[in-house]
């Protein structure tokens, strides 16, 4: 009587291994798996990357716009610039609205459009706008 567990050896030699062809599709699964994988990992580096250059460029603006625009007191209309660590900046004060004006009013305060542009060493730029009061000249 023969045991279930005991197995005769096979007698085909087709079923005693794998063929070369299964053993090179198996290969170039395992290659196309691998290519995709180092894709992926490809453009996530490119995004990382991207994503730390935007940041890098915020915080210029950021430090930009808490230093180098001057106090209320000191702001003046016009346009100044400058270069800090590559970053090339540009901050332009000019009346909001262009020839607005408070009739008859006795307001103390007149806004003012402040924009500043950053341009990062890569190329990429960051436009911010932002107003101001600032005190109203005597007339």
């Amino acid at each position: 009587m023969k045991s279930l567990l005991a197995t005769s050896p096979p007698t085909n030699r087709r079923e005693a291994g794998f063929t070369i062809i299964e053993v090179l599709v198996a290969l170039a699964l395992v290659a196309v798996s691998i290519v995709a994988i180092g894709a992926v990992m490809g453009v996530k580096t490119r995004g990382v990357r991207a994503l730390e250059q935007h940041v890098a460029l915020m915080q210029a603006v950021r430090t930009l716009m808490t230093v180098g625009i001057p106090p209320r007191a000191e702001l003046q209309s016009g346009t100044s610039t400058g270069q800090a660590e590559g970053y090339r900046w540009t901050i332009d004060v000019a009346p909001l609205g262009g020839d607005w004006k408070v009739p008859e009013g006795n307001v103390p305060w007149a806004p003012e459009l402040v924009r500043i542009r950053v341009k990062s060493p890569g190329g990429a730029l960051s436009d911010i706008r932002t107003v101001r009061l600032m005190p109203r000249s005597s007339e």
